[in-house]
């Protein structure tokens, strides 16, 4: 699925459930919990958890959580650009930019 379909469509189905139109701040709030939840994912497979009260899990059940995670923070990501008219394919290219001219005196 291309970046412009996919945004398309989480916009889309945001404004479906009635979730776009919270502010932009609070949107953020979100990306920030998400976030977390994405650490936690990572703890548990690089450290673990070591709670008696939450059985072990298999690394690929693991891993399914993470990519649920890191879904979840890119959704957020998608309609904070959406709500400010950015285009993923523009994030992609200006960040590339950004860091081939900042880091282009390493490279030589």
């Amino acid at each position: 699925m291309e970046l412009k379909e996919y945004q398309q469509w989480i916009s889309d189905f945001y404004k479906q459930r009635g979730w776009y139109d919270l502010e932009p701040f609070i949107r953020v709030g979100f990306l920030a919990e998400e976030t977390g939840e994405v650490a936690r994912a990572v703890r548990v497979l690089e450290i673990g958890r070591d709670r008696p009260d939450e059985p072990d899990k298999a690394t690929e059940e693991c891993i399914q959580e993470l990519t649920e995670e890191l879904g979840d923070v890119l959704d957020n990501i998608f309609i904070l650009a959406d709500k400010y008219d950015i285009r993923l394919e523009n994030i992609l290219t200006s960040h590339r930019k950004k860091l081939e001219a900042r880091f282009n005196t390493i490279n030589q």
